[in-house]
């Protein structure tokens, strides 16, 4: 018998006996979603999953080796995963949230057997730097870390509007990709915002996904630039402005969203870029390690930038294995912390 074509229906194959008295059982299923004769989702239209035995040689099965059998009798007998589930994705509105707050190589550090590696405190658990807010007119996300499916998941995020990018170095970039599932539900490009030099970089690590003829097979990212310079510009119902940062011999960007400033990777402050940084009530900093870096804040580089700022609280982010949360924090000043992957902290001053 044929294989239906019906949106609705699983296609199963009958087990066949082999030839000269062997046997081999062989099984091909076929799923059809809903929507995949119509509008569905590129790359996710046609999915397919093969599972074959074969002992001896034995006849391929085809299409008209198959019986079709109705969805609704497989999906019946589990019904629970057709239940919404319980727990609903995180309320974003007027917040950010550190997705990380780890240096390049996360910690623990593959490898390494140091205190804060094998440390049992969640606060030295770090993923790569980044961190989401809930703006006026939706979710905006700085920096797509290789670890971005897993802080998304961890911290029930179910949808992000728009991607703004500080850099384009690899650990800020190279989870890109991952935002496909997003552009899936809301069926649209996603909007990225960034600089000249961080959209090249892009282009060239996800070619794949700006190929003229894209090759069929498999998800793309989709993706919308829109270019940011120095210059301030609206975004979701917030005025955000870009702030020049040093980061060794690169120049990087920070962002101002009202009271707050968001200033990772980063050792050295321009001369015209102090004057936006005056008036806030919350600085996000970064700091990698006790001793100088040379792209990077140290510990007492950070709080000397952190006292001049004079902002109400400081959240030092970018964190490096050789800080230990409750060591570092014990000798932090009042108004100076340490973040951690998970915490929360409110847009509403400023």
């Amino acid at each position: 018998m044929k294989a239906e074509n019906n949106e609705n229906t699983i296609v199963a194959a009958d087990a066949r006996a082999g030839q000269g008295g062997s046997s081999t059982t062989g099984y091909t299923m076929r799923l059809l979603w809903p929507g995949s004769r119509s509008g569905g989702y590129p790359g996710i239209d046609r999915m397919t999953s093969k599972i074959e035995k074969t002992s001896n040689a034995s006849p391929a099965f085809t299409a008209s080796d198959v019986t079709p059998v109705p969805i609704a009798s497989v999906v019946s007998k589990a019904p629970e995963l057709l239940s919404p589930a319980t727990v609903p994705f995180q309320d974003m509105a007027g917040q950010l949230l550190f997705l990380g707050t780890g240096t390049s190589v996360g910690v623990p550090v593959v490898g390494c057997r140091c205190q804060t590696c094998t440390s049992d405190d969640p606060r030295n658990n770090r993923t790569r730097t980044s961190v989401i807010l809930g703006l006026p007119e939706g979710t905006l996300l700085i920096d797509t870390t290789p670890d971005l499916r897993t802080q998304l998941l961890r911290e029930r995020i179910g949808s992000v509007d728009a991607v703004l990018y500080t850099h384009d170095h690899v650990d800020h970039v190279y989870g890109l990709d991952d935002i496909r599932p997003l552009c899936y539900h809301v069926r649209r490009p996603m909007r990225v915002f960034c600089e000249e030099r961080v959209e090249k970089r892009i282009c060239r690590a996800f070619d794949y996904a700006f190929e003229t003829t894209p090759v069929l097979g498999g998800g793309l990212p989709k993706i919308a630039f829109e270019r940011i310079t120095d210059q301030a510009f609206d975004l979701l119902g917030t005025r955000v402005i870009p702030l020049r940062l040093g980061h060794g011999v690169f120049d990087v960007l920070g962002f101002r969203f009202g009271g707050l400033a968001y200033c990772t990777d980063t050792n050295r402050i321009p001369a015209e870029t102090w004057p936006l940084l005056e008036g806030l009530d919350t600085l996000i900093l970064d700091c990698l390690r006790p001793s100088p870096h040379p792209t990077h804040f140290s510990v007492p580089e950070a709080i000397a930038v952190a006292l001049q700022v004079n902002a109400r609280r400081t959240f030092l982010t970018h964190l490096s294995h050789e800080i230990d949360h409750a060591t570092i924090s014990a000798a932090l000043p009042a108004g100076v912390e340490l973040a951690y992957d998970g915490l929360s902290v409110s847009l509403g001053r400023g």
